[in-house]
């Protein structure tokens, strides 16, 4: 018996999720400050030209090249500073000094910088050769007014956000927060900080989970640890599809006894998906909840951090309107270590990526690959993803890597 037969292969799962999703399209206005990590809801078109004058690139002196004619010294005719321009008639024959970000004056062709030049009391000589144009910062350069400055879609960091303020803008349209209701299930449960009971564990999914909501700008409604109970279980699906656009639960979506979340989705919405050809987070479930997506985590601790990063990571994103990418590209390298697969399933295996001594990119294993050792993210970087039907792995052999980004402390 094939245990893989019927198993929708990843890429499969996420175009089904994708194709079905679209953007959210209400807005609110933020301010800058508050606006890391939100996305556009609308083309950002420049007011102004940046620079808004020709300005110095370095500190020294603004010359006209008809003025460079003769090896005599210039005189200093005055001063151009940041916020205090030069002022007034400009002599023939003479310079100005200038600082960096200051207006060039009229009729400027160069700025020499100070490094090139000899004072004295007879004035400035320069003593290397002088360009037209040189070491000045011409206005609108960097950015053009009626440019489209961030396309719809952007997500903004520490890379966007200034460029807003440098346009003068002091606020932002961007799309409204996705609202995810989030719960865990099980009677084995606790919270941390409790007494564990015989047979109990701790609730870390919930905490990964809602870390990772929280990188990505959603709004959480926490709804704690649901027991095994058909009509508890019920209740609190009827409530969450009430409060959110994204309904995301964590175990329960096996084939126990106690996993009532299929039979009880069935009854209240649709599934569209159940069990994925990939190791870790083969039971993983996606469909709707009324008017809300649904997305249903495996109890394994690193199987549902994998399929949050790998399928829910995405759908959040396109829901949020983030056009920019979310996961790093991959990239082929020699592993250092021998890797143990069966074929039949898509393998994310937890690696560290680096440089060996002779300065090759290569890949280790973080160990043990068992979805309960979630401590392989702490110690690896990247996952090592092995094809559906590769078997082992020896040691010099090719595979791909995927760096972790952010969201598991990765660039």
């Amino acid at each position: 018996m094939n245990v893989n037969a019927g198993l929708i292969p990843l890429d499969d799962a996420l175009s089904q999720m994708l194709n079905r999703i679209a953007p959210l399209t209400e807005a609110e206005s933020v301010p800058l400050i508050q606006a890391f990590g939100r996305v556009t809801a609308q083309d950002t078109v420049s007011p102004l030209d940046v620079p808004g004058f020709d300005n110095s690139a370095m500190d020294g002196y603004a010359v006209r090249l008809a003025d460079l004619n003769t090896d005599s010294p210039l005189p200093v005719a005055g001063k151009s500073f940041a916020g205090q321009p030069f002022q007034g008639e400009w002599p023939q024959g003479t310079c100005i000094r200038i600082m960096t970000g200051a207006p060039v004056p009229a009729a400027c062709d160069a700025v020499v910088m100070q490094e090139e030049t000899e004072t004295s009391e007879a004035g400035v000589r320069f003593i290397a050769n002088v360009r037209e144009g040189q070491n000045i910062r011409r206005r609108g350069e960097d950015i053009r007014r009626d440019a489209t400055v961030l396309p719809a879609g952007t997500r903004l960091t520490a890379a966007e956000l200034p460029i807003l303020a440098s346009l003068g803008i002091a606020s932002v349209n961007v799309v409204r927060k996705v609202r995810v209701a989030l719960f865990s299930t099980g009677d084995e449960l606790q919270l941390p900080g409790q007494p564990l009971a015989e047979g109990q564990i701790y609730d870390t999914n919930r905490l990964t989970v809602h870390l990772m909501l929280d990188q990505l700008g959603c709004e959480v409604i926490n709804l704690g640890i649901v027991r095994d109970s058909p009509q508890q279980l019920r209740e609190t699906f009827l409530r969450a599809r009430q409060q959110a656009d994204v309904v995301i639960s964590s175990g329960g979506v096996s084939v126990g006894e106690a996993d009532y979340t299929k039979t009880i989705l069935d009854e209240l919405g649709e599934i569209a998906f159940w069990k994925l050809a990939i190791k870790p987070g083969k039971p993983f479930a996606f469909g709707t909840l009324g008017d809300s997506w649904f997305c249903g985590l495996p109890g394994n601790p690193v199987s549902a951090a994998l399929t949050f990063y790998q399928l829910v990571q995405p759908l959040l994103a396109k829901l949020s309107g983030n056009t920019t990418a979310i996961l790093p590209p991959r990239q082929r390298v020699r592993t250092a270590s021998r890797l143990k697969k069966s074929p039949g399933r898509l393998d994310f295996q937890r690696g560290i990526l680096q440089r060996n001594a002779q300065g090759e990119l290569e890949v280790h294993t973080t160990g043990h690959q068992g979805s309960h050792i979630f401590s392989s993210f702490s110690q690896g970087n990247c996952f090592i993803v092995l094809e559906r039907e590769r078997g082992n792995v020896e040691a010099g052999e090719w595979v791909e890597v995927e760096p972790f980004n952010a969201l598991l402390g990765g660039l």
